[in-house]
């Protein structure tokens, strides 16, 4: 096999797949969607509702409950409950978050997403006939009785044991048409913490020293392994090694669908006839894959760079050890060896895209089962289920990665042996799809199916 040929085939098909208009596209439309996302949908979504400001009519026969929720949904109380959501979200946030925006910007876009303060007046309701009457209100349009926005009734029982069976009532929210639902849930926690420092002020109990009893602030929550010790974050444990998969997935496909397509379009239009000329069939297979394995590579270094600033600006970078970085590489390679060499077989053997997908089908179905199994994984990577998958190429790699990404990845013994099993894999398909690819080049008519295909093989 002449290396020079090789290359030049593979820089033919690298040249051919990234310099089109069509791969551009493509390779830069999941950045935009990002982009757009975090950028662009927020000023199209107006998430800043108006001030709020109407009345809230509460009928309350235990006495207890209205002067407490007055003071809970006082414009006081909300803005000083709000300076608290503030501190909390701001306490949590990443210092390189906090360097690249300015204070006051966080400051306005914490405003924005929490809402405008309501100004709100309560007011008293007495008897079963002015409770209907009021819930009759919600429901008018027009004129002053429109600035009712809440009734609320509050069980007799509600603070006080019933004297039938000792059971504590509780209360009936309802809510003018189209109000907006992060206001009735304010009203519903206010009403709720009311309802239980009354509970608590009849049994003689403070009911702020309960709370600060109860209260357990988050302490700081690391993961030891033999490897060191790291920062625990639940989110990014759950999508860490999710989009290690996603990231190799995206790469090896892209590559391998490509080389199927060019593939067959260059035997439909008889190209493939003038390429033999030129070189062997062997070394147009390995040019191909080789050209394909460098688009695969171009897309992961990209969308890997991406990865990893998102990484650096929420401070997770920690997470990520050099030697998963080099495990990708390698795991890389053998997926793209074994899944280019399949894509090139298939090409080889059909004559138009729409022949392809017989034998495309089951193919597709066996990458895809990552997908089908990583929530299972990506919450316990070491199960029987991740552990067996991970020796079972074409889709050892993929299962493998995401073992690898997890806060506790597999044992080091495991992992090489995942690399040879899919070197070995990568060699057996690499010499099965040149058989195929040999004699299929030339071939014409009806499209083989899998027996046909293996006595392609044993000919060849």
């Amino acid at each position: 096999m002449n290396t020079a040929k090789v290359m030049q085939v593979a820089w033919r098909e690298f040249a051919a797949t990234v310099m089109t208009k069509t791969f551009l596209f493509g390779l830069l439309i999941v950045p935009a969607i990002m982009a757009l996302m975090v950028l662009v949908l927020p000023m199209l979504i107006n998430t800043k509702s108006s001030a709020l400001e109407g009345r809230i009519a509460v009928y309350d026969p235990t006495g207890s409950v209205l002067a407490g929720l007055r003071h809970e949904l006082s414009r006081e109380t909300l803005l000083e409950r709000r300076r608290e959501v503030s501190k909390r979200i701001d306490s949590v946030m990443p210092d390189m978050v906090k360097a690249l925006t300015k204070s006051d910007q966080v400051s306005k876009e914490m405003d924005k997403a929490l809402g405008e303060v309501p100004n709100l007046t309560l007011e008293t309701i007495a008897g079963d006939e002015a409770l209907n009457a009021a819930r009759e209100r919600l429901k008018l349009k027009k004129g002053d009785e429109r600035s009712l926005l809440i009734v609320i009734e509050i069980a007799p029982s509600a603070t006080t044991p019933s004297t039938a069976d000792g059971a504590l009532g509780s209360y009936n929210l309802f809510e003018r048409e189209g109000l907006e639902s992060r206001f009735g849930q304010d009203v519903r926690n206010a009403l709720k913490q009311v309802i239980v420092d009354a509970r608590l002020r009849g049994r003689n109990l403070e009911a702020d020293e309960i709370r600060r009893l109860m209260q357990v602030t988050a302490a700081k929550s690391e993961i030891v392994s033999s490897k060191g010790t790291q920062g625990k974050n639940e989110v990014a444990r759950m999508l860490l090694p999710i989009g290690f998969m996603i990231l190799i997935m995206m790469a090896v496909m892209a590559g391998g669908q490509q080389l199927m397509t060019s593939t067959i379009e260059e035997k439909s239009s008889r190209v493939i006839e003038v390429l033999l000329a030129a070189v062997s069939p062997t070394e147009l297979m390995a040019g191909k894959i080789v050209g394909q394995m460098a688009v695969g590579a171009l897309m992961l270094l990209i969308y890997g760079g991406l990865m990893a600033v998102g990484l650096v600006a929420f401070s997770l970078l920690g997470m990520i050890q050099f030697s998963s970085l080099v495990y990708m590489l390698i795991f890389f390679v053998l997926s793209s060896l074994t899944i280019a060499s399949l894509m090139a077989a298939i090409g080889a053997a059909v004559n138009e895209i729409r022949e392809a997908q017989g034998l495309l089908t089951p193919v597709m179905l066996i990458i895809m089962l990552p997908m089908m199994f990583m929530g299972p994984i990506a919450s316990d990577p070491n199960s029987t289920l991740a552990t067996v998958l991970s020796f079972c190429p074409p889709v050892s790699p993929f299962i493998m990665m995401m073992r690898i990404g997890a806060p506790a990845p597999p044992p080091d013994w495991q992992v090489w042996l995942a690399i040879l099993i899919n070197a070995i894999a990568a060699v057996v398909s690499v010499w099965l799809a040149g058989k195929v690819f040999r004699i299929g080049l030339l071939m014409n008519g009806k499209p083989p199916n899998l027996l046909t295909l293996w006595r392609w093989v044993r000919m060849a």
